[in-house]
């Protein structure tokens, strides 16, 4: 595995390794092998980031590295510098680069341009490493044995998201469910549901067991789901329209009520920052505290497995 650029263009044998890892470099951390040992990466951001940036910097120490942190506004991409030409350089200075940022074509470019490993840490088309860190936490809780594969735990699941459907997040999780062969619903006003585009590449990369429900019927979008999953309503670089997403998504709130309609043992995520009162009731997010937090804990152990894996 050379990249992580996308959920849409990563196979299931990198995504089965991905778990397999995971699930090893968790139960003996501070004990296993340093494979960047003597090597730089660089974190290259130019959105905002406090779970993304302390998991990856930590990430790289643990394994043997050394993380350089680059913001965008603090070099010469912040000033218009074109992506190629800073992946051109930083390519024959690090050893791989961690990027956080608006295009999803600044990832793919670099990783072109650069030719060292390159993961994408968010870009507003796609989440990878966040919804590989979900997956892998709803395998690990609710497998009833350590030698049942992740990817088979979720295989015929249902998997509800509320709130805003077309945004990065929710758009990975399509991809996986279409990857991966469980049930995605997606629950939203028609306006933030995601693109015919999106669905239709989906649909291509669909295999057996993959199923999508898109609707704005929020009651029956939850209804006998595994897992519900939220995300904020206001994503960064949509500051501008906050105020009606705000009126706009008001009634699509995962709380108590609605998650007594979903499986008894039914999960509840969120991938923070959590803004309890809107996507969330303080009520519901303390409930689930400990599945959320161990979620955002999993960021470290999934990224070092993906980080260890490319080459």
């Amino acid at each position: 595995m050379k990249n992580l650029l996308s959920i849409e263009t990563l196979d299931t044998e990198d995504i089965h390794k991905i778990f397999q890892l995971t699930t090893s470099l968790k139960a003996t951390r501070g004990s296993h092998e340093q494979p960047l040992k003597g090597q730089t990466w660089a974190l290259v951001f130019s959105k905002s980031s406090t779970r993304t940036r302390v998991s990856f910097e930590v990430g790289i120490r643990e394994l043997g590295g050394e993380s350089l942190f680059l913001s965008a506004v603090d070099i010469q991409l912040g000033r218009g510098e074109p992506i190629k030409d800073t992946a051109r350089v930083l390519g024959r200075m690090i050893h791989g680069a961690v990027i956080r940022t608006f295009a999803q074509q600044d990832v793919v470019e670099f990783a072109e341009y650069g030719k060292i490993p390159t993961i994408n840490a968010l870009t507003d088309d796609e989440h990878p490493c966040q919804i590989l860190t979900d997956i892998f936490t709803f395998g690990e809780k609710t497998r009833k044995t350590s030698d049942v594969p992740i990817e088979e735990i979720i295989r015929g699941k249902v998997i509800t998201f509320v709130g805003d459907a077309a945004c990065n997040v929710p758009i990975s999780w399509i991809f996986a469910a279409a990857r991966m062969g469980f049930e995605l619903r997606l629950a939203a006003p028609s306006a933030y549901l995601p693109s015919k585009e999106i669905m239709d590449r989906a649909e291509k990369m669909k295999v057996p067991g993959a199923k999508f429900v898109l609707t704005e019927d929020l009651k029956s979008a939850v209804a006998g789901a595994d897992m519900l999953y939220t995300d904020v309503w206001v994503s960064m670089g949509k500051e501008a329209e906050s105020a009606q997403r705000l009126l706009d998504l008001k009634d699509y709130q995962v709380n108590s009520d609605l998650v007594a309609l979903a499986k008894p043992s039914a999960l509840v995520m969120h991938c923070l920052p959590a803004y309890r009162g809107k996507e969330i009731s303080e009520e519901c997010f303390e409930k689930h505290a400990i599945t959320i937090f161990d979620q955002a804990e999993n960021r470290l152990h999934t990224q070092k497995a993906i980080l260890s894996l490319l080459k």
